[in-house]
């Protein structure tokens, strides 16, 4: 199933999406804490920058609380790229899964989303807190950018299981783009709706976006 209409430009509107269902959605402008790197997914670089963002994400909450506004910590998100095209997509779809050399050789930009009345005041005393309470991880700390980030046009959909069979579903996003006249730009972007230390493989959500832009003018 396809939904060719964009959804309203909300906050929320890029945090659903359905299982089997490709839909067309206009990301607004976000604010996001970041921190960029390369490896494979769960690597030590990448467990890494979480300790880091969390920190951050979590002051920023119990600060803006103290204020009257109480937002929830936003699902982890990711970016993926490589600078090349990405690998062999055909032979990692027939084995089920990318080669642990292929995974070594993506970065990524980990990010959470933080409430909009974040402002630069409440950003620079959470980070020097989190500074003091772990000065081992000060650079990594250091390292977090908080700016903007307003995505556009994108496809999504829903992939339900582990991350490691999430390739069919990556050829569904791309199949729905070639054949609705549209080009993918941008980077393969994650949403970690599950926590894989509390559900099972098989029950994980994980939202998975591509930004597009049509692909002939006219079309």
């Amino acid at each position: 199933m396809t939904s060719l209409a964009p959804l309203a430009a909300d906050p929320t509107v890029g945090y659903r999406a359905t299982k089997g269902e490709v839909s067309l959605v206009e990301v607004p402008e976000l604010l996001f804490a970041s921190v960029d790197g390369h490896g494979a997914p769960g690597g030590a670089e990448f467990k890494c920058a979480l300790g880091a963002l969390y920190p951050i994400a979590y002051g920023v909450r119990f600060a803006l609380r103290e204020r009257g506004i109480d937002e929830r910590v936003a699902p982890l998100e990711a970016l993926w790229w490589t600078e090349t095209p990405l690998v062999d997509f055909k032979g990692a779809l027939e084995r089920g899964g990318y080669a642990p050399a292929d995974m070594d050789r993506w970065f990524w930009r980990a990010m959470l989303r933080l409430p909009r009345a974040t402002d630069k005041v409440t950003l620079d005393s959470v980070r020097t807190a989190a500074i003091r309470r772990r000065p081992d991880s000060a650079s990594t700390l250091e390292s977090v950018a908080i700016g903007p980030w307003q995505e556009g046009l994108c496809v999504q959909t829903l992939h339900v299981g582990p991350y490691s069979a999430e390739l069919p579903t990556v050829q569904l996003l791309h199949s729905f783009i070639a054949s609705h006249g549209y080009r993918a730009v941008g980077r393969h972007h994650e949403i970690y709706l599950g926590d894989p230390r509390r559900a099972a493989p098989e029950r994980l959500r994980t939202i998975l976006r591509q930004p597009v832009e049509l692909a002939a003018a006219g079309y």
